[in-house]
């Protein structure tokens, strides 16, 4: 890694580096118009360090630039989303690939109407597949599509409304530029799908030599290289998801202070793992704590859970949780979706290119669980307690309140979804010790006399406690700050929770 970067340009360059690692493909208007100018300050540093930590190759033109990660494993948790932050579904997804396939061979504008067609006849061709556009529904998940990749810079409004044609594309028309470059650097990818005979090619970092010996000295390099892209793309990295190499590396912290240098991230070691802290926000797709109903409800359901697998009268069961046990689900997901109607290319295999971080075993751990009686119990406590407080929208659904509080806990590696009940990750005790504030709004004022009986909304202070123990084997010495939770009375879902010292996790 670099280490001529002048102390007065770092913080520039770690943020080059981070909008590069949040953002895979960064043009002239995605993130935003920032963005590549930075990018492009740094482009050779950037491409020898991020090829040397991560084995990542970067490619920067004039208006585009486009990052080749290497993917060590699936993830669900960070779909493509609409303007609205709805996930895509299915169709959504086979819409944009159609959508790329024929911006692919459109030319430098192109009415929506006949983009639309172009799709049309693509997905006629798809067992499983239908696109009517004379149907409200399919002409909504199109819009959403163009919309992700109008975000994006591949394509750009001349003129017209997407809007109007979604509600009536008889009288409705929207007229695009194609940016050609976007689009190719979208539909470039290291492996083509047609040569896959299993989602698992798809895995680890392209070795021509073949898999290398993990305690080799190629096969250490590889093994650093894997804990370092762990560290960048999870949020939390426990040592029982490796093998002993790299279990090993991960604890010496050399990984962790390299990405920690690149990126400016602070490093938080414990017994059971590392986690990166982005206070920046910058690298992060997600917070917690953070503002709103559901965040308010999981925050104190992680402080409940946090002191009911400390309590030291009633022990909770401990079950062996096998890390690779949800990846082995994906796997299984995709393959079952792959087309079993051709051949797949000689050269494809299981095995071919696939890194030392997905073949060496990972090690299973024993973790606590809480059963779901308990869960929905201390939920209807919480809401019992603060209901009033929460958005209307939660106000009759404590079902689907619990369902998403325990979805933002699973996404920020807390709690771990089993037959009836969960696990609980080690880091979950660092949000125990909340303290809610309730604040009731004041009566409304017509005329501010300036008197001292008026009304007014403040609520007492209260300091935040401290974390009272690190999660269990971890070191006895600065524990992170402990969370609040404040709550206003309102009808909508912005800013019912005023959370203090919110951190990041990547």
């Amino acid at each position: 890694m670099r280490t001529d970067i002048p102390l007065f340009e770092l913080d520039s360059y770690q943020r080059a580096a981070r909008t590069v690692l949040s953002h895979h493909v960064i043009t002239a208007v995605h993130p935003d118009r920032f963005a590549l100018p930075l990018v492009r300050r740094w482009a050779g540093e950037l491409r020898d360090d991020l090829l040397e930590l991560f084995g990542y190759r970067l490619d920067v033109t004039e208006t585009v630039a486009r990052l080749h990660p290497v993917i060590d494993r699936f993830d669900a948790s960070r779909p493509a989303r609409t303007r609205t932050d709805r996930p895509f579904d299915g169709r959504r997804y086979a819409y944009l690939c159609l959508f790329l396939v024929a911006l692919g061979r459109a030319g430098e504008q192109m009415v929506l109407s006949e983009l639309v067609d172009r799709v049309v006849d693509e997905a006629t061709a798809i067992d499983g597949l239908t696109l009517d556009p004379d149907l409200a529904a399919d002409r909504h998940a199109l819009v959403d599509v163009v919309g992700w990749l109008v975000d994006r810079g591949a394509m750009t409004i001349a003129d017209g409304d997407t809007e109007h044609w979604a509600r009536d594309p008889g009288d409705g028309e929207a007229l695009f530029d194609i940016d050609r470059a976007v689009v190719a650097a979208l539909t470039h990818m290291g492996r083509w799908p047609g040569s896959l005979s299993a989602a698992a090619d798809l895995l680890g970092e392209f070795d021509p030599a073949g898999v290398p010996d993990p305690e080799s000295a190629r096969g250490r390099r590889a093994a650093a290289r894997a804990v370092r892209r762990a560290l960048v793309e999870r949020p939390l990295v426990t040592a029982a998801e490796f093998g002993d190499v790299h279990r090993r590396l991960l604890h010496e912290g050399v990984c962790a202070e390299q990405v920690a240098r690149l990126t400016g991230l602070t490093t938080e070691a414990r017994a059971e793992g590392v986690a990166m802290i982005d206070t920046t926000g910058r690298l992060s797709d997600g917070r917690f704590p953070s503002t709103g109903t559901v965040a308010q409800v999981a925050l104190l359901l992680a402080n409940d859970i946090a002191e009911r697998v400390l309590d030291p009268q009633d022990p909770l069961p401990t079950v062996e949780h096998d890390p690779q046990r949800g990846q082995r689900r994906l796997r299984d997901e995709l393959d079952a979706a792959l087309p079993r109607d051709r051949e797949p290319f000689p050269e494809a295999g299981p095995d071919d290119g696939i890194d030392s971080a997905v073949v060496e075993p990972p090690t299973p751990a024993a973790l606590p669980k809480v059963d779901d009686g308990w869960i929905t119990e201390t939920v209807a406590a919480v809401i019992a307690t603060y209901g009033r407080t929460f958005a209307a929208q939660w106000a009759d659904d404590p079902a689907g309140l619990r369902a998403a509080a325990i979805d933002l806990l699973e996404r920020f590696d807390l709690v771990i979804r089993v037959p009836g009940g969960l696990l609980i990750r080690p880091t979950l005790a660092r949000y125990r010790g909340v303290v809610v504030t309730v604040r009731d709004r004041a009566a409304s004022v017509l005329f501010s006399t300036g008197l001292p009986d008026e009304p007014t909304a403040e609520s007492p202070a209260v300091d935040d406690p401290a974390v009272d123990d690190p999660p269990s084997g971890g070191p006895p010495t600065e524990p992170p700050g402990g969370a609040s939770a404040a709550t206003d009375e309102r009808t909508d879902d912005t800013d019912d929770t005023d959370t203090d010292d919110a951190e990041e996790i990547e």
